[in-house]
Parts: structure tokens; sequence; C-alpha cells
């Protein structure tokens, strides 16, 4: 039961799944009726409404049945939601607000959406996807499970939501930061103005005076504009603290607009925001806009995650559900971390008043729910690449409602802001060495270039290194295995997990490591097919398959060894495939090789112990000088924050997004060719790895 959304005072238990709202009998009509809504099979309200409002006849059981609405709780949150009989436990989590991993968007393809059944009700297709230790224990995957009564399920430890090791947030990375703009130019800047009074003598209207009083203060008033409401409450605003008053202005490219003018001088600190929006993961950095210092920084899972792991399930998604469910989602988790920072610092949203987000051309499409469907469809456009600066207020944003809003710009579909804010923290575009610079994430984003030329390409390495698709794949968060080293007698894994806790799973840096050891120790041949015996002691079988045994079920968290199977191994050879691929197609296509590059910058979301020898062992990077590799960590947030600072930096941004050629592989012969031939460990081409194959 719920209050109506139109009259408060009424309790009702008809719930618009859809918008996640109330409505009385008197409110009973569909919002959307010519929008796909995927709950209308199951929906009360819009099956009274086809009814014509009418109560139901007496002995219409199958009727009744579908205005049931079942209680569903969450635990070990205890989060409660109330949902029509019929709908999928994902469904029912998503209302919740219960963070749950959905790499496939619900097809029942990832196996990541498990839950425990408590009690309660409810009908599950079979999963080839569930061991029978874990059907035994009653675990059900949330998209297949359909909800018959009241239900308390519970999230397995295994999948609750810790917090993320976001490389970029420690102290000592954000002190690498200050000072790095020297003049602070914010979007949004604040002036006292102490204006003469007016007198017979100087009779000019008010808004005159304040022209003057700005003139006087070096601003641009013949590129100035200033609203109706502005103008409204001129009057009353100059004349409350005797002609003493604080003007905010927005500057833009083309013109500057005073927001308003508040009686006095403005004593609160400004801060403002840095916002790495991320296909997994979101970093926010809460900047001092006096000095540039980062007073709080704070990191979440994406909620968009819930409609799966990659860009391209999430662009079906908002087809088929609506971009505005997208848009909540991101909106959801940005504001809860500004929240945090917030709280971590000691302020209020009210004086965060310059912000500035990058992230990929999806996500930031999504953000500001702008459909994105053609990025996906031949010749594969977006509606924006280049954004206007926008005010919190049209956002959403947890913020001052006027507070200046700069969206990185993107220059094609699949490399998007994040990237032009990556180049702006590593300066690549003003050096002359040349450079080989890698976001390593699902995407796969590659720039090519020096401070005369650059060109960059994408390729769909999957969501494998940020652990989709791999059966005990997790993100870099406590309880995740990021080091692992393979003792060359007993086949033991030495292996270190963030947060020195027992271990739930392996990350991207983690798995690359178990390759490379599992490759050097024999374990595995190059084809990535097991080499050891199923007798062996560290070899196990899953659902028929063989698989290493990592961590014995005695020293996990869950209870269940932790292992990695031969389909594992092929998901992360064809990330890594599509990535080394995506470096020599994109120097073929200019006409050179890897001796001509003088140094590769990473990013991405490994972590700081990415091993640059194992990287290479197994194919992920070419075989170069070592000292040509640099690991940049989280150059996205890095870049929105310089961009957050500075004036010339935004400007930058929207010139090298102008200078950069995007490369299009999707209809590439050489990058098939290329991605085939790098199918092995390391490569098909032992030639291209001279130091491995010595070794």
């Amino acid at each position: 039961m719920g209050q109506c959304a139109c009259h408060p005072d009424i309790e009702t238990q008809f719930l618009c799944m859809k918008h996640n709202v109330y409505l009385c009998e008197e409110c009973l009509k569909c919002r959307d009726p010519e929008l796909y809504c995927k709950f209308r099979s199951s929906c009360p309200i819009w099956f009274l409404e086809k009814r014509g409002g009418e109560k139901l006849l007496e002995g219409d059981s199958a009727a009744a049945e579908r205005l049931q609405t079942r209680e569903v709780t969450f635990l070990p949150d205890n989060a409660v939601v109330r949902v029509p009989e019929g709908t999928t436990l994902l469904e029912a989590a998503q209302l919740a607000d219960v963070y749950i991993n959905a790499s496939c968007n619900g097809k029942g393809a990832c196996g990541k959406c498990k839950l425990i059944i408590e009690s309660g009700e409810t009908d599950s297709r079979p999963s080839p996807l569930l061991t029978d230790p874990e059907r035994k224990k009653n675990y059900v995957l949330a998209c297949q499970t359909r909800i018959n009564g009241d239900v308390s399920v519970r999230i397995p430890a295994e999948a609750v939501e810790k917090k993320l090791k976001i490389v970029g947030m420690a102290k000592e990375v954000s002190e690498q930061l200050r000072g790095t703009v020297g003049q602070i130019t914010p979007m949004l800047t604040e002036i006292t103005l102490d204006l003469d009074p007016p007198t017979l003598d100087d009779s000019v209207s008010d808004l005159d005076r304040l022209n003057r009083g700005l003139k006087k203060n070096s601003c641009d008033i013949g590129r100035m504009k200033v609203g109706l409401k502005v103008m409204r409450e001129l009057a009353t605003a100059l004349r409350e603290e005797n002609w003493r008053v604080t003007a905010s202005i927005i500057h833009r490219k083309c013109s500057n607009e005073v927001l308003s003018v508040t009686p006095g001088n403005s004593n609160h600190k400004g801060l403002g925001l840095a916002v790495d929006l991320g296909t997994t993961s979101i970093v926010v950095y809460l900047v001092d806009m006096s000095d540039g210092s980062v007073l709080a920084a704070a990191s979440g899972h994406n909620r968009q995650a819930a409609c799966g792991d990659d860009v391209i399930n999430r662009m079906i998604c908002a087809e088929n559900e609506g971009v505005q469910k997208l848009s909540r989602m991101a909106l959801h988790t940005i504001n809860n971390l500004i929240g945090e920072a917030l709280d971590g610092a000691g302020g209020k949203p009210d004086q965060i008043k310059n912000v500035v987000v990058s992230g990929n051309t999806t996500m930031t499409h999504l953000l500001l729910q702008i459909d994105p469907r053609y990025i996906r469809r031949e010749p594969y456009i977006p509606t924006v690449s280049e954004f206007p600066i926008f005010k919190a207020a049209e956002i959403g944003l947890k913020a001052n409602p006027a507070a200046a809003v700069f969206v990185m710009p993107g220059p094609a579909s699949y490399v998007g802001g994040d990237i032009v804010a990556g180049l702006l923290h590593s300066g690549l575009h003003r050096q002359e060495q040349l450079t080989l610079f890698i976001d390593v994430g699902t995407n796969g984003e590659i720039v090519l270039g020096n401070q005369e030329w650059l060109m960059t390409a994408a390729c769909s390495a999957g969501p494998a290194f940020e652990g989709g698709g791999v059966r005990w794949g997790m993100r870099a968060e406590e309880g995740a295995i990021e080091k692992v080293s393979i003792e060359p007698s007993s086949l033991q894994a030495k292996i270190t997990i963030i947060g020195e806790t027992a271990p739930r799973g392996i990350c991207g840096s983690g798995m690359i490591d178990l390759i490379s050891e599992m490759l050097t120790t024999g374990i595995i041949d190059r084809s990535g097919k097991f080499s050891l015996d199923k007798a062996h002691p560290r070899i196990t079988e899953e659902q028929g398959e063989k698989a290493y045994v990592v961590v014995s079920g005695s020293d996990t968290e869950i209870g269940e060894d932790i292992i990695f199977t031969e389909s594992d191994i092929k998901n992360l050879i064809l990330s890594k495939g599509a990535v080394y691929a995506g470096f020599t197609a994109l120097l073929k296509q200019a006409g050179l090789d890897f001796s001509m590059v003088d140094r590769i910058q990473i990013t991405g979301g490994f972590g700081r112990y990415l091993n640059i020898e194992k990287a290479i062992t197994i194919g992920l990077l070419p075989d170069m000088d070592r000292e040509k590799f640099a690991y940049l960590g989280n150059s996205s947030i890095a870049g929105a924050y310089l961009a957050l600072l500075s004036e010339g930096i935004r400007n930058e941004a929207l010139q090298v997004c102008n200078t950069m050629t995007y490369i299009d592989f999707s209809t590439s012969n050489q990058f098939m060719d290329e991605f085939t031939s790098a199918l092995f460990l390391p490569h098909t081409n032992l030639k291209d790895f001279p130091s491995i194959v010595s070794n």
C-alpha cells in the first residue's frame, strides 16, 4: 500500500511500475499509453483502464489475480517494495533501488543476478548458470524468477555491493592534481558590487546601474544577458543591503548571463564538482573552487548495470523502456555520491555552482535524456557531440539549481568525452612524442598521435576485464583478488585481495595476472585450453568443463571454490584480442608500426596493480621496451577536474575533440584479420613477442 501521487491523503494498492507511483481508483489512468512498457501484462492500472474503470465482476478470478500486488523484501538491507504478481525479481529490485548486477540486461545469459529465496512463492526458470550446490541453497537468477506471492530474498555475500577501489581517489593522487591549474576561471562566478545609490543627478535605471558596476569589474556587458526573473527581483535586492549585492554570472562561449542578484556579500565557500560518468562505475570529486583542493571523493557502481554491462545493452534498454529510466538510474548514483562527498566535507548542495561531467557518448546522452538509438545504427551518428553549458536544475543534479554544468565533448559515437578528458590529463596532444593512449574498459578506446595530429578508434573489448562473462569476475572492490602468482611446483595461487578480507571474486588486474601465470606454469596452452589432467588437485570440473581452483572454498567468504574455467579464459582472450587488434589496426591505418611509438599510456579500471609484464605475456599489450609504458589511473576524472578549474582547458577540450580523426572499425577487414591473429596467447605471430618466446 502507498499514498496516491495525486491525492496523498488516500492510501491505495495500485502501483504504476513504470513510474513507481501509487494511484487511487479516481486516478487510474496509464500515464504513457503510447510508450512500450514491459510491466503492462501484469499492470492493474492498465487492466482497469481497458475495462473502462469498472469494478471487477464477481467471480472474475483471473482478473483478480492480475490485480494482486505482492510484497518483496530484499535482505540484508530489508528493502521492501510492492509489485504486481508476475513481476520478475530483477524488476522488483530496480523499483526498490536495490543494486543487482545484470550484465545481459535480464536475458538470463550472464548468471550475475543471483539471489537466494528465503521464503515465499516464486516461479523460476531452470538455468545452466546455477551450480548444483547453488540450487540446493535456493539460488535463483533474478531475471528468470517471477513473483507469485509475498517473497523474502537475500543478496548472496559474493554479490553484495561494496566499496569500489578507484584509482585517482587516493589522497596522494588528489594532492598531485592540486596546483596543476594556474589561474582558476570557473564557469559561474560571483561578483560582489558596491553600487552608487541613485540621485536626482544620477537617475539611471537599476539595471543600468548594475551593468555599470559590472563593467567596472571588467565584465563584458555587451555580451551580457539578464532574464526577466532577475529584472523582477532587482529593485528589492539592490536596496535591501544599501546597494551592496552579489551578482552570479555564468560565462558561455558566445554570451554571459546574470543568473541572480542577491543582497549583500556572498560569504559561502564556492564548491565545484568533477564527475566521471563511467559505464561501470561513477566517481565524483568535490572541489574548493577558491584554491582547487579536493575536499572529498566518492565512487559507486553505475545503477544502469541492471540494464546490462555495455553501452549496446543500455541503448537497447533505453529503446524498450524509455531513456528516462536510464537517466534516473545514473542520476540516482551521482546524487547519492554527491551527498556522500558533501557529508564528508561538511558542505551543502547550494554551494556547488560549477560542475563538469566526463563520460562516453552513450552515457552522456542517457544522462541528458537524449535518445541514443542511432549511435548503434549505421552510420553510427550521435545526436550531439558538443554541448552548451547547462544549469544543474535542467539535468536534475544535486547542486545549486543555477550551477553551470559543462559536459565534455566527444568526437564520435564510440569515442566520447571521457577520452577527451583523458587526453587533457595526459597532455599527449601538446607533446612531440608519438603516443598510443588506451582506455581499457568495456569499449576499449584508443588514440594515436602527438601535437601535430590525432587519430582515434574504438574496439569492443566487452565487459570481461570488469567482471562480465567470467564466473567469479567482479569489479575492483573490497574482496576482489587483484594480484596473483602461481607456485610452479604445487601450482597453488598466491593472491592479494582488496581490503585484505576473505576473497569474493577476481577483478581485471587479477585476471590478467592469473592467465599469465597459468600460461607460464603450463596449466594452459597458447590456445587457452587446459594442459593438466583433471585428476590434478588444482583442477576441478564445473558443468562438465575443466577449471582451475584459484582459492579453496574454506578460504572464501562464500564457502565455495573460486575457480577459473576454460570459458572464462576464452572470454578474456577475446577481450585482449580486440584491444591488441585495435592497436595494430590503428597503427597500420597511419602507416606506422610499434617500433615508431615513443610511449604507451594506459588508463581504465584496472587499478594501480596492473602488471605490465604479465599484460604483455598474454598479448594484451605489445612487446616493447617496458620503460615506454605508463599507467595514468582514472584520467577521465582527472581531466574533468582540470576543466572544472580552467576556462582555457574547457576551450582546449573543444579543440582536441575537433582535431581527432575517427576511424571506424565496425566494417574493417583489417581489424578483423588482426583480431583473429590475436586470439592466441600471446599471439599467432610469436615474432611480435620476442621477449616472451625467449623466456
